[in-house]
């Protein structure tokens, strides 16, 4: 990998550190791990042994694929879900970058996991980092989990490899944000904060949630709303983490969150490569680390003032509840998505887009 200032970074590396900085919003969090993971194959066990990574691709005619996973922290002792599940995939030409999402109600079938004891089971796809993550301690490990979900996010996508991946979680994406002096992105329908008051303090619980945590949806009064702007709206820190956790009241539910996911991806991607990258990081503190075949933070951020990420193209993936026997049991594709992840596992997005301009939407 280039090191120097005066000679270019392999063109695999421009692409990782862009996916890089969009890992710090995909579920309104920060960088907490990255690891590279396939999809298929052997994977290793809990702990990851030195040297199995794959190896860059500097020269490579193939797509590469990049795997986000939003978490919410809870410690060791709590299983984790995988609450945002975003793919970046970048073609073999090099000349895109196509952001599409997996709604975490999705069902699956789960493979079998021999790290963690779990036999296969079909499921939410959330489900696979919960179950890859088990220890036998009892405690859980999220970069463990993350190797189940790659599995099941790749027989789904029918990607076979991933090049990089990352989980995120919560902790610190409020300073993240404010450290870039906040992010504009344009809200494209209301949106009303089902946890925060207008002032950002946390919303009071209803008298007969109080002593229950089991609660769907617990809280009552005065709510921070977020109006619809034509024009793009400057984000502070904890604005923008309670918006892009937003789905109650959307039409569309969690599909419209994912959709304001993205689009806050694009735009925190553009303004960290128009900020001090350094500065970026130090806020994230111990909460943003890279695992990334052996390139060090300091060759990834020399790296990140080269990137031009304003192409990427965001895809809505169409779906819709499933129900079997009366009961939902979570979300289903329809073909548009099916027949757009067939091109993303043969390398022909952009062409079946100009083809097929209903199957699947572009977001704006």
């Amino acid at each position: 990998m280039a090191g120097s200032e005066g000679r270019r970074a392999p063109l695999w590396a421009r692409l990782s550190v862009a996916v890089g900085a969009l890992l710090l919003i995909p579920a309104g969090g920060t960088v907490a791990a990255a690891e590279v993971v396939p999809a298929g194959g052997v994977i290793p066990g809990a702990d990851v042994p030195a040297g199995a990574h794959a190896a860059p691709r500097e020269d490579t005619r193939e797509p590469l694929n990049f795997l986000l996973v939003g978490i919410d922290p809870r410690g060791a002792h709590t299983k984790p879900l995988a609450d945002t599940i975003v793919v970046a995939h970048v073609p073999s030409n090099r000349e895109d970058v196509f952001l599409f999402s997996l709604p975490r109600d999705l069902v699956v079938r789960i493979p079998a996991f021999k790290p963690s004891g779990t036999a296969a089971v079909r499921t939410k796809i959330n489900a696979a980092m919960a179950l890859g993550s088990r220890q036998p301690n009892g405690r859980y490990n999220p970069r463990q989990g993350l190797y189940l979900l790659a599995r099941a996010v790749g027989n789904v996508t029918g990607i076979r490899w991933f090049d990089a991946a990352a989980i995120v979680n919560f902790g610190g994406f409020e300073k993240v944000v404010d450290t870039m002096g906040g992010v504009k992105v344009r809200v494209d329908q209301e949106v009303k904060s089902e946890h925060l008051r207008p002032d950002g303090r946390p919303r009071n619980r209803t008298a007969e949630c109080r002593l229950r945590h089991a609660c769907l949806r617990p809280y009552t009064g005065p709510q921070k709303v977020y109006p619809r702007s034509a024009a793009p709206v400057r984000f502070r820190g904890w604005e923008a983490l309670d918006y892009v956790r937003q789905r109650y009241g959307l039409p569309r539910s969690d599909y419209d969150r994912q959709r304001h996911q993205r689009q806050f991806l694009k735009a925190m991607a553009k303004r960290v490569i128009d900020r001090d990258v350094a500065a970026i990081v130090r806020s994230a503190g111990d909460s943003l680390t890279f695992v990334d075949g052996g390139n060090t933070l300091a060759t990834w951020l020399t790296v990140a003032r080269r990137l031009d990420v304003r192409g990427m193209t965001s895809i809505d993936l169409p779906g819709t509840a499933l129900f079997e026997g009366g009961v939902y049991r979570g979300e289903r594709f329809l073909p548009g998505a099916n027949a757009f992840l067939k091109a993303v596992a043969e390398d022909r997005v952009a062409s079946f887009l100009v083809d097929h301009p209903k199957a699947v939407k572009i977001d704006q």
